[in-house]
């Protein structure tokens, strides 16, 4: 039986779909934008400042459904630009010490003009 994942500490799904679900020992976080949850707004339209905030809501979605960082096995990236790439890896360097396996890809244009997503599949 799969088991939705909600917190308030992250940002609501913007669409009809969950935060993250755990099915079994597997949990798959939808992709997480930057956004605030305290002010349901982007923040600051700056990359390193946007893949922080997301790295935050990953973080509370994981403690929510009792993970953690070392629990993540896989993220796909998607950049608005891949010039953000670097100043991107940067962050998510810091927040992912234990090198999940990755996609990372530019595409047209995000929801809400962000100018990063990250989704992720944990597993305990």
């Amino acid at each position: 039986m799969n088991e939705k994942i909600c917190t308030d500490k992250a940002p609501k799904a913007i669409g009809p779909y969950s935060q993250a679900v755990k099915a079994g020992n597997t949990l798959y976080i939808s992709g997480v934008m930057p956004i605030d949850p305290k002010t349901g707004l982007l923040v600051e339209s700056e990359i390193k400042v946007q893949a922080s905030q997301i790295m935050k809501n990953i973080d509370e979605l994981l403690k929510a459904a009792g993970y953690s960082a070392e629990d993540v096995v896989k993220t796909t990236c998607f950049l608005a630009d891949i010039s953000y790439f670097a100043d991107f890896n940067s962050i998510y360097g810091d927040y992912f010490t234990s090198n999940p396996a990755r996609s990372c890809v530019a595409v047209k244009s995000l929801p809400k003009d962000a100018l990063v997503e990250v989704e992720v599949i944990a597993y305990r």
